[in-house]
């Protein structure tokens, strides 16, 4: 993990407690995204820093016509599953919600993280509080184009992870697993997040670059490092 993920991962853990008493004597919610490898509705956040100024996300924000503040809140209810059969293609990014229909931009400049085929890695998704549910990875397939909008056939039918009711630790849940081997170049990593304890279903796209010769393991940001603080959850 790079230093800007562990100062995100150490300011998540700070905030959470006083996220938890905020919420405590309302219903209960489940708010979250991926922090690394990092989403785009985090890094195109007001919290954002460098990423959030890069010409992707300043394109995604004027599409958006307003600031992806609650970059937590990406979530659709009563899907129930049937993920393909309700979220339309080109809309798997923002959810077919219009308050975030900025990040669909078919676009191969959205800030990045770099990652090697077959190894391990650990997705960091910071939340707020905890739930159920099961977190469901996916990455596109080999020939997947980022210049095109995101469709259901650019990912496999079947996950390459999941993870059900993992613990939620200083304030992320972090879910271990292994990359398919045969990827190569700008990819989409796909997390579906289907709460059981809520009728929600949160959805994230973060785009990951791999190499085309595989040296070492584990992965660092290719986007512009920033010192911005941990995104603040957004009620």
């Amino acid at each position: 993990m790079t230093a800007h993920r562990t100062a995100t991962a150490a300011a998540v853990a700070a905030a959470a407690p006083l996220l938890l008493l905020t919420w405590a004597a309302g219903p209960a919610r489940a708010h979250g995204a991926p922090t690394n490898p990092v989403s785009r509705v985090v890094a195109c956040s007001p919290e954002g820093g460098a990423d959030n100024r890069t010409a992707a996300c300043r394109a995604a924000i004027a599409a958006n016509g307003a600031p992806f503040t609650a970059w937590d809140n990406l979530r659709v209810a009563g899907v129930g599953g049937r993920d393909r059969q309700l979220i339309p293609d080109g809309k798997l990014c923002s959810g077919n919600l219009p308050a975030y229909k900025g990040l669909d931009l078919a676009r191969a400049d959205w800030p990045s993280t770099r990652l090697t085929p077959g190894a391990s890695f650990t997705l960091s998704y910071s939340s707020t509080i905890p739930h159920t549910g099961t977190f469901k990875l996916y990455l596109s397939k080999p020939g997947y184009d980022p210049s095109k909008p995101l469709t259901w056939s650019d990912l496999p039918t079947k996950p390459f992870a999941t993870a059900t009711d993992p613990a939620l630790v200083n304030g992320a849940y972090r879910i271990r697993a292994t990359l398919p081997s045969d990827r190569t170049g700008r990819q989409m990593l796909y997390t579906i997040w289907q709460n059981t304890s809520t009728t929600d279903t949160y959805y994230s796209c973060s785009d990951v670059v791999f190499p085309a010769a595989a040296r070492g393991a584990g992965g660092g940001r290719t986007a512009p490092a920033d010192s911005r603080s941990a995104p603040s959850a957004a009620a």
